[in-house]
């Protein structure tokens, strides 16, 4: 079966397009339902990972090139969740506020998450925390009015747009003019021919992490089991109680406010020494803590920096924040579920497909930033976005749902338990195979701002 992602991944990463790519195999093709190619998206990012992978390590021209293999089955659960909690007890990663309203003219959909966010929604349908009176106030408000108040107040939600109204929307129309990963590349001096290990390709690699869920935690939680040194750097008011045991892995987790001066002072410093800096934050935020790209360049000439945010890098909504089930919604997929359907409500994706596929692709950036620091001696800034994600999956929508559930059986986990905050869990296998190179993460989960904000403990 034909994926129908993989040319566009290999060109907009800038993947060697040779016939060693014939090393390159999908297996286990399973399908999630869904009505757009959300497994073969899952399948197609992964692997884009192991050809950077080989990309990377192919330095040398008299070097074998690696076998990569991706198992499209693992690869879809992957997309879902790595974590099998063993207590059916463990609490719901949602909050209780989140999800789908009907308004008096159509649908909207309301993140909640954050504390801040759900204060805000609250605050502007002027109710209690609860879901019923949410509801009930929710039908008063046409679906842009109540977009536009909560957006207006700092909050988080998407009003339900068909695909057809996305495309003629200013930002639709920005977005489908961007490319899937937008490269721009800086003099570094000379190249710096980092050696790379064959079984850890990233030792060595120190990657700082500004990302919260769940598109840039994918993504250094990947080079993080590739080898590399992660920090995660985190504010003092942000937290992720449902999600960290599954994004924190093999990265220590620090605290810095970048807000005052002295650990302003230390973030410069972690900078300097930076290989990668990856972060998902709004287009103008670090410009609006003095980092601007200039400053960032001047700190540091070969860094590679990874970014991504929600809706794109141009347009009128650049800098409007946003999650994947809101991208969902603005874009026109839980509309075309929906009428497909037909049962007369938003009907998302089966999985949060744009967050991980983001990840991947992001990671598999960075790799390829890093090559061709080795070769060119250049620092990279590579930006990508959720929106831009999703217009590429809203091209193969079909009206026919394909696929069925996919249930993990035991054999797909590792043997040994990982002692969790929310209990004993188990993780899947890994999904992807690059030959030599050993997946492995050196450190447990750990809760945020769990450690010194330092390169080494």
């Amino acid at each position: 079966m034909k994926n129908p992602f993989l040319k566009e991944f290999r060109t907009a990463l800038q993947l060697p397009m040779s016939d060693r790519l014939v090393t390159s195999e999908i297996v286990e093709c399973a399908q999630l339902p869904s009505y757009f190619a959300v497994s073969e998206m899952a399948s197609a990012s992964v692997l884009a990972v192991g050809e950077a992978l080989r990309a990377l390590m192919s330095f040398d021209e008299d070097q074998k090139s690696p076998t990569v293999q991706v198992n499209q089955r693992l690869a879809s659960l992957w997309f879902g969740s790595s974590l099998h909690l063993l207590d059916p007890n463990a609490p719901a990663v949602w909050d209780e506020i989140a999800g789908d309203y009907q308004c008096a003219d159509g649908w909207i959909r309301l993140h909640t998450n954050a504390p801040h966010h759900k204060l805000t929604a609250l605050k502007v349908l002027g109710v209690a925390s609860n879901r019923d009176a949410v509801a009930e106030a929710v039908k008063s408000w046409t679906a842009i009015d109540l977009e536009t108040a909560i957006v207006g107040e700092n909050g988080a939600a998407a009003q339900m747009r068909s695909m057809d109204e996305w495309a003629l929307h200013p930002q639709g129309k920005s977005l489908a003019a961007e490319p899937l990963v937008a490269w721009q590349t800086f003099d570094g001096g000379q190249p710096k021919r980092q050696s790379v290990d064959a079984e850890r390709p990233l030792a060595g690699i120190k990657v700082l992490d500004l990302t919260r869920v769940i598109a840039g935690p994918v993504c250094t939680r990947t080079l993080a089991a590739l080898g590399a040194n992660v920090l995660r750097i985190d504010p003092t008011n942000w937290d992720e109680p449902g999600l960290y045991e599954e994004l924190t892995i093999g990265k220590r987790c620090a605290h810095l406010d970048l807000k005052t001066d002295g650990d302003f002072q230390n973030f410069k410093a972690l900078l300097t020494e930076a290989d990668v800096l990856v972060h998902g934050l709004r287009a103008d935020a670090l410009k609006r803590l003095g980092l601007s790209e200039a400053t960032i360049r001047d700190i540091n000439p070969q860094l590679i920096e990874v970014t991504h945010n929600a809706y794109g890098w141009t347009g009128p909504w650049r800098n409007r924040r946003g999650f994947d089930s809101l991208v969902q919604m603005s874009s026109g997929i839980a509309d075309f579920g929906m009428k497909q359907q037909g049962d007369g409500k938003p009907h998302p994706l089966p999985v949060q497909a744009l967050d991980h596929a983001t990840g991947y692709l992001a990671a598999a950036t960075a790799i390829i930033g890093l090559k061709r620091r080795n070769e060119e001696g250049c620092g990279v800034t590579a930006k990508l976005s959720l929106a831009r994600t999703a217009h590429s999956l809203i091209q193969t929508a079909r009206n026919e749902k394909a696929g069925q559930s996919i249930n993990p059986i035991d054999a797909d986990y590792h043997v040994e338990t990982e002692q969790t905050h929310l209990g004993p869990a188990m993780r899947l296998l890994p999904c992807l195979e690059v030959e030599g190179v050993r997946w492995h993460w050196d450190l447990p989960a750990s809760p945020l701002r769990s450690t010194a904000p330092t390169w080494s403990d």
